[in-house]
């Protein structure tokens, strides 16, 4: 009795053990993952579960988003994840997205995961016309979209096509033509890897005007409706008819304080001596994501400023010889399939040889055909000819005894005299014709025999080439000396599948030079992009339809006009040329 209570206890007590769980879907940019939570758990918890399944390091740029009435909101770290305002029905859904954008993906970046997830975020906006893209650069854009994700280019979204098509239908242009500028430039950085290509993406994308920016109406002071622009060089205030342009900035390091009441939001600038300025949103939940983003990108901004933590120092190195490592196994499989390529160039020129040599066999076993039989022929034709000399000759002879004959007899009669003449002379001439008609038929003999030796001649030659044809080889040994590796390239030692090497001194060193070497040609590169862009914008723009131009495309023509859309961070730097203090007053009279 006493052992059934104590496994009846037991048994209860293992029960009350198991906590709580609900189920909770993340969707990233290419993937849906389900996790079950424990009741009890924070923001935290589920971000960093996350964060290890994805393998992400790099986690201060990413947050799990959610939304509450059509207004976007964020997961907090310190917060029971159902004590948010989401819905309670399972699975409970979070987007799992980039938060805060680099200044220099180039210099930022380090993972390859974080690399990717951002390309995709990136691209996702650009398709959805979130981030303005002038046409010239959604071109080469898509290019390296082509190169990222290998398809062909029917089977992908490559150019912003959201609601009516603006950068298609600009332009008096087919999807054929867009299609063969896109290969063009395709063709230029053929070759890329997929980490390359999503890189040099997110380089000419992060220089768009809207790219990592997060838009806001507000209203200051007098009433005047604005839009505050946060991203991760400071606060931005725009026209609200101009998202491309802002009108003042604020970088973060003139910030000292943020803080918001209810709906009014106020702004303390490093300098004490300037008054703060103060704007009001539409609701306070917006506020508080403005207060959210104000402090994440605030505190990345003074990071990035400071040397690098050790955990980020082991990042870089870990992706430094991480890069060396593919590089390394890219010039291996370059070289392989040079080899490849070789082996397949010898190939096809040891197959067309064998086809020449089979044709030249026939060609010869024709010839010696033709050889004997013309031979034959004239073999039978100076026989003929000998026999009509031989014949000639007999009949010369035989008219020359009648000449003879004649002369010899005597004639009486004068007419008989004549008419024995006129016989005489007939066939002294027909003797001399037949005489020239025997000398000829005796010519053209001699001819025959000389024709029949060269024929005989031409068949044995023919018989001695057909000969060495026959007996020659069909390929060559096929045994070839690799060359060399040069002494700078390490030693790759292939045993079955796998591959091992070994990380000198020398070899990260001569990587950094080469490293080194192409950022100088990456600046050339740049130099020459950006002629190659003004030439595809002067080539396209006889075709552009003026009457389809959207708002944001006129304000990026009048922009360019005056120069001012040459770089993001310089059309910031000079808005923040003026002082703080009359850049605050400046916003308060808008």
């Amino acid at each position: 009795m006493a052992g059934a209570i104590a496994s009846r206890m037991s048994f209860s007590s293992l029960k009350r053990k198991q906590p709580k769980t609900f189920t909770v879907r993340i969707v990233t940019m290419d993937a849906e993952m389900e996790f079950n939570c424990e009741m009890k758990w924070k923001g935290k918890d589920l971000f960093d579960l996350v964060c290890r399944t994805l393998g992400l390091r790099e986690t201060w740029f990413f947050g799990l988003q959610y939304t509450i009435k059509d207004t976007v909101a964020w997961l907090k770290m310190d917060k029971k994840v159902l004590d948010h305002d989401v819905s309670k029905e399972e699975p409970v859904t979070f987007h799992f997205l980039a938060k805060f954008y680099p200044e220099n993906a180039e210099e930022e970046l380090v993972q390859e995961v974080t690399q990717h997830l951002f390309f995709l975020q990136v691209k996702k906006q650009i398709l959805d016309e979130k981030i303005y893209c002038p046409p010239e650069a959604s071109v080469l854009l898509a290019s390296y979209a082509v190169q990222a994700k290998v398809l062909w280019l029917a089977q992908q979204v490559l150019l912003p096509t959201e609601h009516t098509q603006p950068v298609i239908n600009l332009y008096q242009m087919t999807p054929e033509m867009w299609e063969e500028r896109i290969t063009a430039w395709y063709a230029e950085h053929r070759g890329r890897a997929r980490d390359e290509a999503e890189m040099e993406y997110l380089k000419i994308a992060q220089d768009l005007e809207m790219y990592g920016v997060n838009y806001f109406a507000i209203r200051n002071k007098k009433g005047t409706e604005l839009l505050l622009g946060v991203d991760a060089l400071g606060l931005h205030i725009y026209d609200p008819e101009n998202r491309l342009t802002p009108k003042i900035s604020f970088p973060w390091n003139e910030i000292r304080n943020i803080s918001y009441s209810d709906k009014e939001f106020t702004i303390k600038p490093l300098d004490k001596k300037i008054d703060v300025f103060k704007f009001n949103s539409s609701k306070l939940r917006v506020n508080k994501l403005i207060l959210q983003l104000c402090i994440g990108n605030h505190d990345l901004f003074m990071r990035r400023r400071k040397a690098d933590s050790l955990e980020v120092q082991q990042m870089k190195a870990q992706a430094r010889e991480e890069k060396a490592r593919k590089q390394m196994e890219r010039q291996r499989l370059a070289r392989e399939k040079q080899m490849r390529e070789e082996a397949e160039r010898t190939r096809d020129e040891l197959e067309r040889r064998l086809l020449q040599m089979k044709e030249e066999a026939t060609m010869a076993n024709e010839a010696l055909m033709r050889s004997e039989e013309t031979a034959d022929l004239l073999a039978e034709k100076a026989q003929i000819t000998e026999e009509e000399a031989k014949l000639l000759a007999q009949k010369a002879a035989e008219a020359e005894q009648e000449m003879q004959r004649i002369k010899a007899t005597a004639i009486r009669t004068e007419e008989e005299k004549r008419l024995m003449e006129q016989k005489v002379l007939e066939a002294e001439v027909l003797a001399l014709k037949m005489a020239e008609e025997s000398e000829r038929r005796a010519k053209e003999a001699d001819q025959l025999k000389q024709d029949l030796q060269e024929a005989r001649e031409a068949e044995r030659r023919a018989k001695q080439k057909l000969l060495e044809i026959a007996t020659k080889p069909t390929y060559p040994p096929m045994n070839p000396i690799p060359a060399p590796l040069p002494p700078d390239i390490p030693n790759f030692d292939l045993i079955g599948d796998s591959l091992s090497f070994d990380f000198k001194d020398t070899d990260m060193k001569r990587l950094s030079m080469e490293i080194e070497k192409e950022k100088v040609e990456y600046m050339e590169k740049s130099k020459h992009l950006q002629e190659q862009l003004n030439e595809l914008k002067t080539e396209i723009e006889a075709l552009k339809l003026k009457e389809r131009e959207t708002a944001l495309d006129i304000l990026h023509n009048e922009n360019s006009d005056r120069g001012g859309t040459s770089s993001k961070h310089n059309t910031i730097k000079k808005l923040t040329l003026q002082s703080a203090k009359s850049r605050v007053a400046f916003f308060e009279e808008l």
